[in-house]
């Protein structure tokens, strides 16, 4: 493919140079609150590190701030901070609560926006909206204090400190001149009637690694000569900070404020120095000598009515002589080569709505990269010149996690309500993230199978909360899907090295599953709550009630996937390796035994699939052995669909070895060759089918999934059926009663803790699969087999109309609809016809299973994200 754009080329050259991504978008919106800053005996992140000490405290693991920069290894930050006269605190960083104040769980309450950025960093752009009254905490907390899990969230909206249009919408940009030399400018536009005062102080400052008592010499800031700020780091280098303009020039160290803290005497210009200048007008509290770990830059402007002010900044590992002589025209072309590389992206995207969503989607993407730090031993056993942890750290949270040690640029799902990687969200994430960058996608994965990540046990982390949490095993599909974009890409060009070096390591992870998750060895699986939270009537990673366990409908068939991924990985592979036609063999074998398992569970008679329901259950075994299913007809009765695979004719007879034992296999085992779909009958040009659904199953589950009284919503496959709403599903388990009913929004169930809801609500990851598995049928189908859809309308569509129908529901959820609304802004009028809101996208965590209401997590643009890749054309 021709390299039409300079974007291109930059990332064509950083797959050998990869000095574009040194520095990028890599700063986290929040650090407090964090297992890794936590250092209590009792494991209460959030209560241990709170926002308000955030501003004072120094952390330990990272840093955090609003629109955040900073180097891969993030020693050098840079940051803008805020002030409208009115807070009771410099703005510095987001606001948002913790877990136990507020009625649906941890939330950011602020309003800001990614919106555009290239893979390289070469140009991004976010907004903040900052209101000129003051931002009012109190009222956010004590609101959503008092609301009870029946009622919405109090938000920021609904405060009133938007009023009368009485905010500030501050732009932050930034941009390349060179990998080295990085433009930053910060545009405040006042959206009210009235002028209104605003304070605006970029940032600069050293993560604070120096208190680690680590043997190089501790970095400095200072001004030198020419009024220019220098950074100057041991390992970084020293890099030259330039203000357009005469601001006072503010100093002092990224250090904790012992005194305020804790009330112990002590002299010294702390971290909290610039709000205690600017806020409180205490100029003591500032370095004289202006140098220190910290700087910033203070502006003070009255932004007239209507209008708007900028501020500009260059940080350069060289002197750059007029620093702001070319600043307008670098700008100006690095947006033009970002408007240049979409547009070579979106050339057969033809909606201009369709193209602003799918580019913001992008944008949140890279936004939401974040540089990761957490050496789990160290955190478990103390450091020098620090006080040793608590004893019961020592048998507490990731205890047998110790040879955890990360620091790297991770994607993130949210970098306010998740700065910490979520293993199977950022599966996810890399099949939009191949679209732009394939290299950092196939990174991220191998990533998280290295020997620093990866349990020497096989097991892949979850997420810092409990790293031994089990995740759906997705990480196969992922890497096959990202190394089939890019080879689609490069004219079937793949890149097979990464292809062999990540299964190597998944066949670790995946004798895991089978060592620790199937007990009886009967090949069904118990993986706990597998990321689906409170689906069901039971917490399925706690002891059940009576003893017992689950055989896991939605775990055994992610496995079921499991091997046919990795089957089609090595049969990739086997092509040019004939010893993996080995490997392939054996998924092929294994997924056999699993589909005869979910049919006879332990050769007892009974099993996943339900006959009088045609669905798939779970089915609780107790200590007796007596076998009971779980009727809630929810998502992990649709998971089945995910495992399918088609073997072309053509792959067939280039791995004549392959074939030959499939043969063998079909002719001595029939009885399990008849499990599966179409094995034996070949479809459209006499491709085979894998699949754990014949298509009678087939049809009697896509006649629950595609009515529109049970899992279809207008804007997706809900997670749990609506036909609960007014029949809840109720069981009594050895005299403890348990339910579970329909609920389109937040979940009225603290099963999980927080805002943990998959009770009816529409999530991206899973529809996204259920669409892949739908055009995966269709392309073995063709026109063969139909289903009524919606149920009951008595049209009858092909299986990839069906999957077209269904991701235009999910990308409905962003467009403008009939009255020019978003329907995942809900109701509000503002957002959905102010032009100030209503182009500016959130990508939510969830969304109403009636309404298309954005849910949960405001910015998790992770796997929300997958959107991007339903807007583009399938080839």
């Amino acid at each position: 493919m021709a390299l039409r754009t300079e974007q291109e080329r930059a990332i064509a050259q950083s797959r050998d140079e990869p000095e574009w991504r040194r520095w990028g978008p890599y700063l986290s919106e929040r650090q407090w609150g964090t297992v890794r800053e936590d250092y209590s005996p009792n494991g209460d992140a959030w209560d241990y590190f709170t926002h308000d000490q955030a501003r004072s405290r120094a952390y330990r693991w990272g840093e955090d701030g609003i629109a955040g920069f900073c180097d891969k290894y993030q020693h050098l930050c840079l940051a803008v901070a805020l002030w409208n006269g009115q807070d009771p605190f410099l703005k510095e960083r987001l606001f948002g609560l913790t877990n136990s104040e507020a009625n649906h769980g941890e939330d950011v309450k602020e309003l800001y926006y990614y919106l555009d950025a290239t893979p390289t960093h070469s140009y991004l752009r976010m907004l903040y909206k900052y209101p000129q009254r003051a931002f009012p905490y109190a009222q956010l907390l004590e609101e959503n204090r008092i609301r009870g899990r029946e009622m919405p969230e109090f938000e920021l909206l609904d405060s009133g400190v938007f009023d009368d249009d009485r905010y500030f919408d501050v732009t932050v940009e930034y941009a390349k001149a060179s990998p080295h030399d990085i433009l930053m400018q910060v545009t405040a536009h006042n959206r009210g009637a009235e002028d209104a005062p605003l304070h605006i102080l970029p940032q600069l400052w050293f993560r604070n690694e120096w208190s680690w008592g680590e043997p190089d010499a501790r970095p400095e800031i200072f001004v030198d000569e020419r009024g220019a700020i220098v950074a100057r780091h041991a390992k970084l280098g020293t890099y030259h900070c330039h203000l357009d303009g005469t601001p006072e020039l503010l100093f002092c160290d990224n250090e904790t404020n012992a005194p305020r803290l804790y009330g112990v005497t002590g002299a010294g210009y702390f971290k909290d120095a610039f709000h205690e200048r600017v806020v409180n007008g205490n100029h003591d509290a500032v370095n004289p000598t202006r140098s220190g770990t910290k700087a910033a830059g203070h502006f003070v402007f009255n932004v007239p009515a209507g209008d708007a002010v900028t501020v500009r900044l260059r940080l350069a590992n060289t002197l750059v002589d007029r620093p702001f002589g070319d600043f307008a025209g670098i700008l100006v072309q690095r947006h033009a080569e970002a408007d240049a590389y979409y547009d070579e992206l979106q050339a057969g995207i033809n909606d201009a709505d369709a193209r602003l969503i799918q580019r913001q989607a992008l944008a949140g993407l890279i936004w939401s990269k974040q540089f990761y730090s957490f050496d789990v031993p160290r955190w478990l056993d103390g450091d020098p010149g620090m006080p040793a942890p608590p004893a019961e750290r020592l048998h507490g949270r990731n205890s047998d996690w110790g040879h955890l040690n990360n620091a790297d640029v991770i994607s993130m799902p949210d970098k306010w309500e998740y700065p910490w990687y979520a293993a199977w969200d950022l599966a996810f994430h890399c099949i939009p993230l191949a679209m732009v960058d394939p290299a950092f996608a196939k990174e991220q994965l191998v990533l998280m199978t290295r020997e620093w990540y990866m349990h020497p046990n096989g097991q892949i982390p979850a997420y810092e909360w409990a790293f031994g949490d089990v995740n759906p095993p997705v990480h196969a599909w992922a890497a096959w899907e990202v190394y089939r974009t890019e080879r689609d890409a490069h004219g079937g060009r793949g890149d097979t090295a990464f292809l062999e070096r990540i299964l190597h390591k998944l066949l670790l992870n995946f004798t895991w599953w089978v060592n620790r998750k199937d007990p009886a060895g009967h090949n069904v699986f118990q993986g706990g709550f597998l990321g689906l939270d409170n689906i069901g009537v039971l917490d399925r990673s706690s002891p059940l009630p009576g003893g017992g366990q689950i055989n896991q409908a939605d775990g055994t068939s992610w496995m079921a996937m499991y091997c046919l991924n990795l089957m089609r990985i090595a049969l990739e592979l086997a092509q040019t390796n004939h010893v993996y036609e080995d490997i392939a063999t054996k998924f092929f074998e294994h997924f056999l035994y699993i589909a005869r398992a979910m049919n006879n569970i332990g050769d007892q008679g009974i099993g996943l699939w339900d006959e009088e329901d045609q669905f798939f259950y779970d089915v609780v075994r107790f200590p007796d052995g007596r076998m009971t299913p779980l009727r809630v007809r929810s998502m992990v009765g649709l998971i089945p669909l995910f495992a399918v695979e088609i073997i072309e004719p053509e792959l067939l007879e280039r791995l004549p070895g392959f074939k030959r034992r499939l043969e063998w296999f079909m002719k001595y085992r029939p009885e399990l060759a008849a499990l599966v779909a179409h094995w034996m009958e070949p479809g459209r040009g006499n491709r085979r089918l894998l699949s754990l659904l014949r298509p009678d199953r087939m049809r009697h589950v896509l006649r629950r999934m595609l009515d529109e009284a049970e899992f279809l919503s207008p804007f997706g496959v809900r997670s749990l059926s609506r036909a609960h709403r007014d029949q809840p599903y109720l069981i009594d388990l050895d005299g403890h009663p348990v339910s579970v009913s329909y609920q389109p929004a937040e979940s009225e169930s603290g099963l999980f803790g927080g805002n943990s809801n998959w009770r009816g609500p529409v999530w991206f990851p899973v529809n996204y699969l259920l669409v892949n598995a739908l055009y995966r049928f269709a392309d073995f189908y063709g026109e063969e087999l139909k289903v009524e859809y919606p149920t009951g309308s008595g049209r009858e569509h092909c299986l990839d109309q069906v999957a077209d129908e269904l991701a235009r529901r999910l990308v409905s959820i962003f467009r403008r609809d009939g009255q020019g609304g978003r329907p995942f802004h809900g109701a509000r009028d503002e957002q959905n016809s102010d032009p100030h809101f209503r182009d500016h996208l959130l990508f939510y965590e969830y969304f109403h299973g009636d309404s298309g209401r954005g849910m949960g997590a405001s910015h998790q643009t992770g796997w929300t994200g997958l959107v991007a890749k339903l807007l583009q054309p399938r080839r």
